[in-house]
């Protein structure tokens, strides 16, 4: 669907995006090398959408940025930028923090240049934070927004990115926000306290005008006085920051419990034995419900080829048992793969996965 920005919502971003950075960033680089240098590529924050049509090109003619774009992403090429550019300040997503971790070819490089990293389009966990800080030593904050808002709703100020590794930061000026039920029945939607999880609604002079041609996909997720649902799930904290988990439609429900897989996948991907990590929701017949499961990229120096056997996907199995609640088990099992599925811009794609799953239960029942 075409998203319907005016000239007021992207002027405005522009100047919250500004705003919430707190002067930390020197938006005065150019062809002089002053000021800080930000790296960015192209899948994650593309021209022709609002993250890099204002984060990138608009800031840059705004603040005189010094700005360097890679057509593609490549760990190295990331790497040999960084080093060569000396670059500052660089947008990321969850699976380029994965790599800083775990990639070899960054340990070639210098990155001291870099004072700080902002990572977007899905959940970041602190554990990733910490172990990527622990390589590199730069930091990583977060950021939170979406088409519909110009982008950027959310960002977590420098000061903080330790201290609340995790959150996507306060709310940018002039904006409003508030955490809902989402209820499955026809009942109208309730705010919830600070602290309880709920799907996160929010007005501002940055929220679009409505979908192109398409009033009734509006109306679904914009109310009369403005609140525009984002279709994320999350919580708020005393402190004004924010906390997305997951969308509300990639949550596992396990007999009334909620789970959020990119919570598990943040844990699953800190053991040593595990190079990238799924989780999607598959139909239990013997628990009568959905169970979570995980598909996982195993270290080839830990789980060589030949040793993807079920036992050693129970034994990940048990080590993430220790570390959640009863209901967030893993009683869908684990699944060795050789890669996980990923748009340009670093989400999982769990449908298919999904789509691989009820193969895979075609073909037991088959054998039956």
């Amino acid at each position: 669907m075409g998203v319907m920005l005016s000239h007021k919502n992207i002027v405005t971003n522009i100047h919250q995006l500004k705003a919430g950075e707190e002067g930390n960033l020197t938006w005065n680089g150019g062809a002089d090398g002053s000021g800080d240098r930000l790296l960015a590529f192209l899948p994650i924050l593309p021209y022709l959408r609002p993250t890099g049509l204002t984060c990138l090109v608009h800031n840059a003619l705004f603040s005189g940025l010094h700005l360097v774009v890679m057509a593609k992403f490549d760990i190295e090429r990331w790497c040999s930028h960084v080093q060569n550019y000396r670059i500052t300040f660089s947008y990321i997503v969850p699976p380029v923090a994965l790599l800083l971790t775990k990639h070899p070819v960054v340990d070639k490089y210098d990155l001291s240049s870099l004072r700080m990293m902002n990572s977007g389009a899905a959940p970041l966990t602190r554990e990733l934070v910490e172990s990527t800080y622990a390589r590199i030593k730069c930091g990583i904050k977060q950021g939170y927004g979406l088409s519909e808002t110009s982008p950027t709703t959310h960002t977590v100020p420098w000061s903080d990115w330790r201290r609340r590794a995790g959150s996507v930061g306060k709310l940018l000026p002039n904006m409003e926000a508030k955490y809902m039920t989402s209820p499955e029945d026809d009942s109208e939607p309730q705010e919830v306290p600070v602290g309880e999880v709920g799907e996160l609604y929010i007005r501002g002079p940055n929220v679009f005008l409505g979908y192109l041609d398409n009033p009734a996909a509006t109306a679904a997720c914009v109310s009369p006085d403005g609140w525009f649902r984002t279709g994320d799930v999350g919580y708020q904290d005393s402190e004004g920051f924010f906390y997305i988990t997951d969308r509300v439609k990639e949550l596992i429900k396990y007999k009334g419990f909620q789970v959020a897989p990119a919570e598990l996948e943040g844990l699953l991907t800190d053991h040593e034995a595990v190079s990238d990590a799924a989780v999607i929701g598959v139909e239990s017949a013997e628990h009568g419900t959905e169970v979570p499961r995980a598909y996982i990229v195993p270290n080839p120096k830990i789980i060589p080829p030949g040793r993807r056997t079920a036992e050693e996907g129970e034994r990940i199995s048990q080590w993430l048992q220790t570390r959640v609640a009863p209901y967030k088990r893993l009683r869908g099992g684990v699944r060795f793969v050789d890669e996980i599925p990923k748009s340009a811009s670093g989400k999982i794609l769990r449908r298919l996965l999904k789509e691989e799953a009820k193969k895979e239960e075609v073909i037991v029942k088959a054998k039956l």
